[in-house]
């Protein structure tokens, strides 16, 4: 019998064996946040999950929690010029409503902190890279861009209320990038034009119809439902194929279950939708889903050998951002 090639393996001892020994170890310390890094945000956590994984152009206001030190507004926000972390800027509170009305110095003038979702490079910890530009973007100057870590921030539920929704105020455009009456440069616009032209048109269905956060989208040729929910991946699953199985994974006429997706440590079922149909015409077809779905999570009996047939379909589909 040939013997077995010992060629690409290190020798004990050698240079190289010990630098896969110490590339390992750095892999091994480098510090990785939570599976569900805004489980402890139950309140906001499924539209945390879509303003991270999937919306384009969105902004939601924070809501600080009791004891927090802010002499700044704060919003989270899906992207930033040049996908920074955060930064800091003011506005004129007259163009802010209500809002800006209650928020406004002396001056007229409102400093909001933008503390961005999406950024380049991702976090290891997204969670913690969070609470610390919030630390930070809540009593930082006007003009200000957040470079790096705050020493000492307080978890994400200890900066953020957690008993407190997100109402996510969701763009066609990224102008809001800039605040009031500023020039843009002509390259920048054009950047921004180009932009621009990959959003969506995208509408959160509004509670309370459905649980967790249901997001509709046109891409065009057809529309899609993506429903970041927050039951334990596990029982949805069940749930799911007990509905597949049924016939009963539907939103009515018009839609068809497309699959389904894992990240931040939810499932995220997917619909596809007659593009006809406005997004708001969709709300019946949802609560009776919704309701579809808690009937078969409260149901814990084995799954019969279709259902098991249905989940493994299921499943052979899914695929996972991150």
């Amino acid at each position: 019998m040939a013997k077995k090639s010992k060629r690409g393996t290190p020798r004990p001892g050698s240079n190289r064996a010990e630098k896969v020994a110490a590339r390992k170890a750095r892999q091994t310390a480098v510090p990785t946040g939570p599976v569900r890094p805004f489980a402890d945000l139950p309140a906001a956590e499924c539209d945390l999950v879509a303003l991270r994984a999937f919306i384009a152009s969105a902004t939601a206001q924070v809501t600080f929690a009791d004891g927090v030190d802010a002499a700044n507004e704060a919003d989270f926000a899906t992207i930033l010029p040049g996908a920074v972390p955060g930064l800091v800027r003011s506005r004129e509170a007259a163009k802010w409503g209500e809002r800006g009305a209650a928020e406004a110095g002396p001056d007229g003038m409102v400093t909001q902190g933008l503390v961005a979702l999406q950024t380049d490079p991702e976090p290891a910890d997204l969670a913690g890279s969070l609470a610390s530009a919030l630390a930070w973007a809540a009593n930082a100057a006007p003009g200000s861009e957040y470079r790096g870590g705050v020493a000492d921030a307080p978890a994400l539920d200890r900066i953020v209320d957690p008993s407190a929704p997100l109402e996510v105020v969701v763009y066609n455009d990224f102008g809001w990038w800039f605040g009031d009456d500023v020039d843009v440069d002509p390259q920048v616009a054009a950047m921004l034009e180009r932009a621009d032209d990959t959003i969506m048109p995208t509408a959160r269905l509004a509670p309370p119809s459905g649980t967790g956060a249901p997001w509709w989208v046109d891409a065009g040729d057809r529309a899609h439902l993506r429903w970041v929910r927050p039951e334990d991946e596990e029982a949805l699953m069940k749930a799911m194929a007990r509905l597949h199985a049924a016939g009963r994974l539907t939103m009515g006429e018009g839609s068809r279950f497309a699959g389904s997706f894992r990240t931040h440590g939810l499932l995220v079922p997917v619909f596809d939708l007659d593009n006809e149909l406005h997004h708001e015409e969709w709300y019946d077809g949802l609560d009776a889903l919704d309701a579809a779905f808690a009937e078969a999570l409260a149901d814990d009996s084995e799954l019969t050998a279709a259902e098991r047939s249905s989940r493994a379909g299921i499943i052979g589909r899914q695929v996972t951002l991150r």
